[in-house]
């Protein structure tokens, strides 16, 4: 069973999602690709995160494709180009992501990053989209403290459900001051790439810790952020086996000499780091 996460209006979520960046691009892994999507939700992974870049639309028709029957039971989330996001052009650029996705609502609609147009217009456009029906909550992603403060100043602002950004056990820049930041004003951290897109050490503490739970280095490394109240982790699968090990790092409870193991291998920040980005 997943654990789940409040967003700020009280709804749970899955703390444990599936990503889809880089899916959809080879032909050859498609029915794979779908058959990891439908599995993830079977065993409980059913937000499902995807965007507008990714493939250019091409993400968000797979997962039409594979999980379409399955609208229901979902969360979904999708995210627009910054160059998208004036208060026209994000309403346009949704249209466009909920006719690729064969539904009438996205679940969570983030700005995939800041770019050049003021945030006043983009939460315009989100607001007008949530009164339309067309999103359920907005939020953002890659933003820093001091972009949050920005957002939560503008008209709207503090309605934002969530952020999106890098954060795993090698990336602990956040912990610094965004997620106490977001802390504060109760709203969970959306961790992508919660294994460093499969670069994480394969020897060292992580593969020994692994050892006592029968599992990889990146199970324990999805485990210590699923500790976590307040983080959603959404890795991406492209295979069942994958998908199943991914499960399973919600079963994984480390121990308190363990985490402080991890503490003294990868260490927290102590000073303001820039928010990283992949």
């Amino acid at each position: 069973m997943n654990r789940e996460v409040a967003l700020p209006s009280g709804e749970t979520i899955p703390a444990l999602g599936q990503g889809t960046w880089q899916m959809a691009e080879m032909a050859g892994h498609r029915a794979q690709e779908i058959e990891a999507l439908r599995l993830g939700v079977e065993l409980g992974m059913s937000l499902i995160d995807t965007a507008e870049m990714y493939g250019e639309g091409a993400s968000e028709t797979l997962i039409a494709e594979a999980l379409g029957p399955e609208r229901d039971r979902l969360f979904l989330v999708s995210k627009v180009y910054p160059h998208h996001a004036s208060r026209t052009g994000v309403i346009e650029a949704c249209e466009r992501s909920l006719r690729r996705l064969k539904t009438d609502r996205l679940d969570l609609y983030l700005l995939h990053w800041r770019g050049g147009v003021p945030l006043e217009e983009t939460v315009s456009g989100f607001e007008e989209l949530r009164r339309a029906g067309k999103i359920r909550h907005w939020g953002v992603s890659n933003f820093d403290t001091d972009d949050m403060e920005e957002l939560f100043d503008a008209e709207g602002g503090t309605n934002c459900a969530t952020n999106q950004v890098l954060y795993n056990v090698t990336r602990r820049g956040p912990e610094y001051d965004l997620i106490p930041w977001m802390e504060k004003h109760r709203m969970p951290l959306m961790a992508y790439s919660p294994i460093e897109q499969g670069r994480l050490p394969k020897a060292g503490l992580l593969q020994e810790i692994g050892r006592r739970y029968d599992a990889s280095s990146y199970q324990i490394a999805l485990a210590w952020l699923l500790r976590k109240p307040d983080i959603v982790a959404i890795p991406k699968a492209s295979s069942p086996a994958h998908v199943r090990d991914n499960r399973r790092a919600l079963d994984i409870r480390l121990s308190r000499d363990e985490l402080e193991a991890i503490d003294a291998e990868f260490p927290p920040p102590r000073r303001k780091r820039p928010l990283e980005m992949i």
